[in-house]
C-alpha cells in the first residue's frame, strides 16, 4: 500500500466522477435549455388564445361559435405562428388559418394525429416536409369549465430559430458541465488531504496488526523453546507456497496471520507436556492436541484475528482424514491449512529440537514424498517440490535477522500494497 498509488487512484476516481457527473449535467442542461425554448411557445399560445378567444366567444352557440374562431384565429397567423386550426372536443377540425406560402405544410399536417392535449396544453414536435416544426395545444375551455375543443399552433422553426435554441441549449449544458468540473476541482485538494490521512491511520493499524502477529508467534515460539525464528521461516515458506499456488491477496493475508499464529493455542498447554524432550504418551498426546482449538477460541475472540483461524484449526489435518481435531480429508481441509501443513513440517524436518537433530534436506524431503496422497495435498506437494532449492538457499540456511526480514518484506507485499487500496 504505498501513499502515491493511493492518491493515483483517488484521483483517478474523482476524475471519472467528475466527468460522469459533468457529462450527464451537460446532458441535463442541454434537454432543459431545449424544453424551456418550447415551454415558451406553449406559453406565447395561451397569451395568443386568451388574447384572440375572448371568453364570450366560447359561449356562443355551436354555428356562430366556429364562425367567431374562425375569424379570431386570423389574427395569429402572420407572426408567431404559420398554421392556426380549431377542433372540436370530439376530434373535429372546425376552423383554421394559414399563413400564405405554408399550405403545402397545413396539408402534411392532417397526416399527424390532433387529439386533444392536457388540462394545461401541451407541445410536441416533428419533422414536415424537411422543416422542423413546433406544435402547440392549448385548450379552450368556457366560462362554466366545459371543454369546447382546443387550439393548434403550428410554428416552422428556421434555421435562425433553430441555431438560436441550439446555441442556447449547448451553452446550458457547457455551464452546467464546467461547475461539476470545477466543483470536483475545488474539492480535490480536500479529498486529497482526506485520502492520506486515512491512509497513514489506515497504515498505523495495519503496522500494529501485524507487530501484534509478530509479537504473539515470537512469544508462543519461545514458550517451545524455540528463538522465533521457526515462526518467521514457517511463515515465509508457506507464503512463498500460497504465492505459487495462485492465492488471491486476502487469501494471502489470512495465510500469513494463521502462519504466525498456528500453534498460538499452546499457550494453555502444560509445560510438563509442552516441554517435554521425549516421545509423548497418549495421554499426554491428546492434552497437546487441544492446542488446535484452544487456538481456534483464542482467534475467534480477536475480531482482526478471526480469518487465521482455517490454518490454527486445520493445520493438523492430513489429506487422507487421519489428522486431527475434526478428521477433514481432501478439499475439505481449507486450502490455506493445507499450504501451512507442508511449509511447517518440511521446517520441522529440517530445524533442531530438543528431542532430535535437522534431518538432512534429502531425507526431510523424502519423508515429504511418502507423505504425498496421505499426510499432504499431492498438487500443493508438486509445486513445494519445484520450490526447494529456493526455500533452502533463502530461508532454511539464513540467520534469524535475515529471515525476519524476508518474512517482513513478504507481509509489506501483501498487507501493505496499491492492490489493497484499489
Amino acid at each position: 500500500m504505498k501513499l502515491r498509488g493511493l492518491l493515483k487512484n483517488a484521483l483517478i476516481r474523482v476524475l471519472a466522477v467528475s466527468f460522469t457527473v459533468a457529462g450527464a449535467a451537460a446532458v441535463l442542461g442541454y434537454l432543459h435549455a431545449r424544453e424551456s425554448a418550447e415551454d415558451a411557445s406553449v406559453r406565447m399560445l395561451g397569451i395568443e388564445t386568451r388574447r384572440v378567444v375572448p371568453a364570450a366567444i366560447l359561449e356562443l352557440p355551436s354555428p356562430q361559435r366556429e364562425q367567431a374562431l374562425a375569424k379570431a384565429i386570423e389574427s395569429m397567423v402572420g407572426g408567431i405562428f404559420a398554421v392556426a386550426e380549431v377542433y372540436s372536443s370530439d376530434g373535429r377540425k372546425v376552423a383554421e388559418a394559414v399563413q400564405p406560402g405554408f399550405d403545402a405544410i397545413e396539408e402534411a399536417l392532417k397526416k399527424l394525429p390532433h387529439g386533444a392535449p392536457p388540462a394545461g396544453g401541451g407541445y410536441d414536435s416533428a419533422q414536415v416536409l424537411g422543416q422542423q416544426v413546433l406544435r402547440v395545444f392549448t385548450p379552450l375551455i368556457s366560462s362554466t369549465g366545459l371543454v369546447i375543443g382546443h387550439l393548434e399552433g403550428v410554428r416552422v422553426l428556421d434555421e435562425v430559430e433553430l441555431w438560436n435554441i441550439r446555441h442556447s441549449a449547448i451553452v446550458s449544458a457547457l455551464l452546467a458541465a464546467v461547475s461539476v468540473l470545477v466543483c470536483a476541482l475545488v474539492l480535490a485538494p480536500l479529498l486529497t488531504d482526506l485520502a492520506v490521512k486515512n491512509f497513514r491511520r489506515a497504515q498505523s493499524l495495519l503496522e500494529a496488526h501485524i507487530g501484534i502477529l509478530e509479537a504473539l508467534g515470537r512469544a508462543i515460539a519461545k514458550r517451545d523453546s524455540d528463538t522465533g525464528a521457526h515462526n518467521y521461516r514457517v511463515a515465509w515458506i508457506a507464503a512463498r507456497l500460497g504465492e505459487e499456488a495462485g492465492l488471491n491477496p486476502a487469501q494471502m493475508r489470512n495465510l500469513i496471520a494463521g502462519s504466525f499464529l498456528h500453534d498460538v493455542g499452546k499457550i494453555g498447554i502444560p509445560d510438563a507436556i509442552l516441554l517435554k524432550p521425549g516421545k509423548l504418551d497418549a495421554e499426554e498426546f491428546a492434552i497437546m492436541q487441544q492446542h488446535v482449538d484452544l487456538g481456534g477460541q483464542i482467534a475467534g475472540e480477536a475480531g482482526f484475528l478471526v480469518n487465521a483461524r482455517e490454518v490454527i484449526e486445520g493445520h493438523h489435518e492430513k489429506w487422507d482424514g487421519s489428522g486431527y481435531p475434526k478428521k477433514l480429508a481432501g478439499t475439505a481441509i481449507p486450502l490455506a491449512a493445507r499450504i501451512f501443513c507442508i511449509a511447517d513440517v518440511y521446517d520441522a524436518l529440517r530445524a533442531r529440537r530438543p528431542y532430535k537433530e535437522p534431518f538432512h534436506r534429502d531425507k526431510a524431503m523424502a519423508i515429504m514424498r511418502e507423505g504425498r496422497g496421505q499426510h499432504f495435498d499431492p498438487g500443493l506437494l508438486d509445486i513445494f517440490e519445484r520450490m526447494v532449492d529456493e526455500i533452502e538457499t533463502r530461508a532454511i540456511s539464513a540467520s534469524e535477522a535475515d529471515t525476519m526480514e524476508l518474512m517482513r518484506q513478504m507481509a509489506n507485499r501483501h498487507f501493505f500494497s496499491d492492490a489493497d487500496m484499489a
